[in-house]
């Protein structure tokens, strides 16, 4: 298939079967975004923020567009911008992956690096000041109605159209804006209703778990850290205020469980998911997995669980889920190297 640009094959990304890992009678899938052309699920939200907003007439040609993220999402618009021609600036702190501030670069994006002592927060003043004082084109994923929606359009739809006839259980996810938690629900809600919806959060900063009300400005955005964040390893994830596209998520009721993780168990599991399927994804994904196979151990036999795997595992190279992956040969490997004829003292 030929297709008119690289945008044109963000989406329908597809749902893989689990066979090693998986318990027993339990039929488990991954949804894995991060065959989306930049290699995570936040593509998708970045085409919706830029298409609508070229719609509306908010975002000019050549007009800068910025944004704050911990990775994905920056990548996700630089991409996005390179590919329709407007300049790109991204805030984010500095406890992100070095490899993502390199990839925004790559794709032409200015990176900003904001404090990691100020969390989320600072990364979100620091683009609110900017595109203030220089009229730029703030993204606002956190708020944007057009982040929910793509989801509501496109990877809701998706897993409805695969899980027609199988079925669907349980579905399994994590939350960073809260966009895919809500899109997706929407349309299960409607067309599966039967199906569970379970939200992973990470055991040491449970914003919506312990049920504390986000204080908020006059326009949706956050005005103080929520107390009971705490920083955690799973980039990506639940930064330090819960995001109004996710408050229509608590709202509505969407979640019927939330579970917590601990980020070194999701760094296992998706180190797992590497070595024992051959699947690569980061530190999200692997936690996304954790709950989902605590969920697949409590579930009937029988039952289909579907999870989401958000971005790649490349993305986290200078991160705690490569710390034990050695560049240089270790003991065995060295012993295979030395045990054929051509080995030389």
């Amino acid at each position: 298939m030929i297709y008119p640009s690289i945008l044109s094959t963000i989406g329908k990304t597809p749902v893989v079967k689990i066979n090693n890992l998986a318990p027993d009678g339990i039929n488990l899938y991954v949804k894995a975004e991060y065959f989306n052309p930049a290699s995570s699920v936040k593509d998708r939200l970045a085409f919706s923020i830029i298409d609508e907003a070229e719609k509306q007439g908010v975002l000019k040609p050549g007009q800068t567009v910025v944004e704050a993220t911990s990775g994905n999402t920056g990548i996700g618009l630089a991409f996005v911008c390179a590919a329709k021609n407007y300049p790109c600036v991204i805030t984010m702190p500095e406890s992100a992956s070095i490899e993502r501030r390199k990839m925004m670069r790559f794709l032409g994006a200015k990176v900003i690096i904001t404090p990691a002592s100020e969390a989320g927060s600072g990364a979100y003043k620091k683009a609110k000041e900017l595109a203030d004082q220089n009229g730029w084109f703030y993204a606002r994923q956190f708020e944007n109605e057009a982040n929910a929606n793509i989801h509501e359009s496109t990877t809701g739809q998706e897993i409805v159209s695969d899980f027609n006839e199988l079925g669907l259980d349980y579905w399994v996810s994590g939350y960073g804006t809260g966009g895919t938690f809500a899109g997706v629900s929407r349309v299960l809600r409607e067309f599966m209703p039967e199906t569970k919806l379970i939200m992973a959060e990470p055991d040491v900063a449970p914003l919506v778990a312990k049920g504390k009300s986000q204080e908020r400005t006059d326009d949706g955005a956050p005005a103080l850290s929520h107390p009971d964040w705490n920083p955690h390893p799973i980039q990506g994830w639940t930064t330090d205020f819960i995001p109004l596209v996710l408050q229509e998520a608590i709202d509505k009721e969407f979640i019927d469980e939330i579970i917590p993780v601990a980020g070194s168990n999701g760094i296992k599991w998706s180190q797992k998911l590497a070595a024992e399927e051959g699947i690569l994804t980061g530190i999200s994904g692997g936690s996304t997995f954790a709950v989902a196979m605590e969920v697949a151990n409590k579930a009937p036999k029988g039952s289909t669980i579907l999870c989401m795997l958000a971005d790649t595992a490349e993305r986290y190279l200078s991160s705690l889920l490569f710390e034990d992956i050695l560049p240089d040969m270790n003991d065995e490997e060295l012993t295979i190297l030395n045990s054929t004829p051509s080995y030389k003292n």
